[in-house]
C-alpha cells in the first residue's frame, strides 16, 4: 500500500492570523464591555510631553502637568462612565510618580455617542484639557505658588552696608 504523499503549505505570519481577533476589539463585544472603552493617560493631554512621548493633542490645547484625579473630577462632572486602574503610561520615564489610567465609556450598545458632543476620543481629550484650568484646585495652586515665589524672593537678607 502506497502513502500518499504529503503537501505541505507555508503561510505566512499575515494569514495566520488573519482570523484571530487580536487584541481587545471583537465584534461580538459591546461597548458597555469595559474593554470597548476609551483609555485616557493625563500624559495625553500634557503640554510637557512632545508628541513623540505621547501627547495626542496640539500643544497650544494642552494643560501643563495635569493629575489623574483632574481629568476624573472632569469627567464625572460631565457625566461620563469612568474606572481608574492602577496602570502606568509604557513611555512614562518617571514610572512611580505617574501612576493611573482612566477607562471612559464613549459609546452606547448601539454605537450612538453617550453625549453627543463628544463623539471621539480627540473630543474627549480637548474637552478636559479646556475644563483643568478652570478648575477651583488649578487656581488655587497657582495663587499659591505665585505667592510662595514672592514671599522667598523678598524675604532674603540683605548684606549690610560697610
Amino acid at each position: 500500500m502506497a502513502a500518499s504523499p504529503i503537501h505541505l503549505v507555508s503561510l505566512s505570519r499575515r494569514e495566520r492570523t488573519a482570523n484571530l481577533n487580536v487584541g481587545s476589539f471583537n465584534p461580538n463585544k459591546k461597548h458597555t464591555d469595559k474593554a470597548r472603552w476609551v483609555c485616557f493617560y493625563p500624559t495625553y493631554i500634557n503640554s510637557k510631553r512632545s508628541v513623540s512621548d505621547g501627547r495626542k493633542i496640539p500643544l497650544k490645547s494642552a494643560v501643563e502637568n495635569p493629575t489623574l484625579n483632574e481629568i476624573k473630577d472632569v469627567l464625572l462632572n460631565a457625566g461620563f462612565n469612568i474606572e481608574l486602574e492602577n496602570k502606568v503610561f509604557p513611555r512614562e520615564p518617571n514610572k512611580y510618580d505617574y501612576r493611573g489610567r482612566l477607562r471612559v465609556q464613549l459609546k452606547n450598545d448601539d454605537g450612538t455617542p453617550i453625549k453627543q458632543d463628544f463623539k471621539t476620543r480627540e473630543s474627549i481629550f480637548l474637552y478636559v484639557a479646556e475644563t483643568i484650568p478652570k478648575l477651583k484646585t488649578r487656581g488655587a495652586t497657582a495663587k499659591t505658588n505665585q505667592a510662595q515665589t514672592q514671599a522667598a524672593s523678598s524675604s532674603g537678607k540683605k548684606g549690610k552696608k560697610k
